[in-house]
């Protein structure tokens, strides 16, 4: 376990008596793991990754994120999440109550997370992390939750993840989908946009209509 995982660890006990919006775990993109947060993409810019987690925070919300390095492998890290998880049910947080946002790699991770703690009451919001081909490529991911995907038509993941969910043997109580038009393709999620920040709120908050 990391310094960032131990020093929550530790905390969540005091957090756990603070709040009471609920919890969000934020997981970024690839590009952070090995890129400063001020480096630019070439072709999307600067991962505007303070202002998003300022966003969630804003809205009420406790906001457990780090800034992942070296490529991690994403079903390790997701277990390390699933360890946080659960310290957090068991000071008495309702898994109503907490919810994994993921972007890109992060969704993947995101949907790891999904898998291993196999809690239909948890709450995920996968962004722009899926491809037709993962049924066959990583057939290992198992959707359990309440589910929202989001993801842009012009991005090489903007696709609709039905598929996954009639794959998954969990039942799962709340699966919803946006299909955005933004025209920025993959670089979308770099910034906090409205588009896809404000339904995530919604559905950490338990407003799985999005309404």
């Amino acid at each position: 376990m990391n310094l960032f995982f131990t020093i929550i660890l530790l905390t969540l006990s005091t957090v756990a008596q603070q709040n009471k919006d609920g919890y969000i775990f934020f997981l970024h993109n690839r590009f952070l793991e090995t890129h400063s947060l001020d480096e630019e993409h070439p072709q999307y810019g600067r991962v505007e990754y303070r202002e998003i987690i300022s966003k969630l925070e804003n809205s009420g919300f406790t906001v457990i994120s780090e800034q992942r390095k070296g490529n991690v492998n994403a079903r390790e890290y997701a277990q390390q999440v699933v360890s946080q998880i659960d310290s957090l049910m068991q000071v008495g947080i309702a898994p109503k109550n907490i919810t994994v946002v993921g972007t890109s790699k992060g969704g993947y991770i995101a949907q790891y997370v999904s898998t291993l703690a196999n809690n239909p009451d948890l709450n995920f919001v996968f962004i722009g992390s899926f491809q037709e081909s993962d049924i066959q490529n990583i057939p290992e991911i198992n959707y359990c939750g309440n589910i929202l995907t989001i993801y842009e038509e012009s991005d090489p993941f903007g696709v609709s993840a039905v598929a996954r969910r009639e794959a998954s043997t969990c039942d799962i109580q709340h699966f919803q989908e946006i299909k955005l038009q933004t025209g920025m393709g993959h670089g979308f999620l770099f910034k906090p946009l409205k588009k896809w920040i404000e339904p995530t709120l919604m559905w950490a908050s338990g407003n799985y209509n999005l309404r």
